[in-house]
């Protein structure tokens, strides 16, 4: 888990939500609570730009950065890279794991890892083959981060799946008893920080877990590690509605949905 206070992308996408009395009271118990008040300052456009919008800050970095091997042809990728960039999907936090480091190209000079987005795209291909192979209503996707929870809830809407968004309630997994009790065969998680609970209950009853993972994520519970960053509006709303599209077309359907579906207002 990350101890610094500034990570990530998208400086007006904080995903701290004050309004959720319930995420407060679990502070103590959900290490995401203290993650999710991060304003991910580090590539918002500077304060005296006077043209500077939401969506400007949203936007992150110039398109011009280095996010994967220079031999990785781009023109293998799902999306051009530039919407990868555009999204923010690359830029992880200023703390790196051991799990995490096969997925990072390099830092920058302020300290944040940046993930090798050819690794992204190849993840959300393997991802889209695995979950092809259930049946939609017994996957689950659990989403606690507010900037998690819309495009979260539109992949369940796609692809015929289950969304537990916001906090996860225990014993969603493991308790017969209670009235939201569920029986899926496979989780995606937006970061198993937040959703630690949803992933600690899939490893109870032994079914897989896809997660979407940070440069500051362990991932010895996750059986499938899709690396982006898991903290911006932007990046969240696009692997999701990849990750969508690509299920549906190992099904032999047709996506009906557009990126501009999965992207829930700031």
């Amino acid at each position: 888990m990350s101890g610094n206070e500034k990570e990530g992308l998208d400086a007006a996408d904080s995903d701290y939500d004050p309004s959720s009395e319930d995420e407060a009271a679990d502070a103590d118990a959900d290490p995401e609570t203290a993650d999710e008040q991060v304003a991910d300052a580090e590539d918002s456009p500077p304060a005296e730009a006077e043209e500077t919008t939401e969506d400007d800050a949203d936007a992150g970095p110039q398109l011009d950065e280095d996010v994967m091997p220079g031999e990785q042809e781009e023109a293998d990728l799902l999306i051009p890279v530039e919407d990868y960039l555009g999204a923010g999907v690359h830029i992880g936090t200023q703390q790196k794991t051991k799990d995490m480091e096969r997925f990072i190209h390099r830092v920058r000079t302020d300290g944040l890892y940046v993930l090798d987005v050819s690794m992204t795209d190849e993840r959300i291909r393997t991802a889209a083959d695995f979950l092809a192979n259930y049946e939609p209503e017994q996957i689950l996707v659990a989403s606690s981060r507010q900037y998690g929870r819309f495009p979260a809830e539109k992949f369940a809407d796609a692809v015929g799946a289950r969304a537990r968004t916001g906090r996860f309630i225990p014993g969603t997994l493991t308790n017969p008893d209670y009235d939201g009790y569920i029986e899926p065969d496979v989780v995606v998680v937006t970061d198993p920080i937040g959703d630690s609970q949803a992933v600690k209950e899939a490893i109870t009853v032994g079914i897989p877990v896809i997660a979407m993972c940070d440069s500051n994520n362990t991932t010895s519970n996750v059986d499938l590690v899709v690396p982006t960053n898991n903290k911006g509006r932007k990046a969240l709303s696009v692997v999701y509605w990849l990750l969508a599209n690509e299920t549906l077309d190992r099904r032999g359907a047709e996506p009906s949905y557009g990126l501009d579906d999965f992207e829930s207002e700031i």
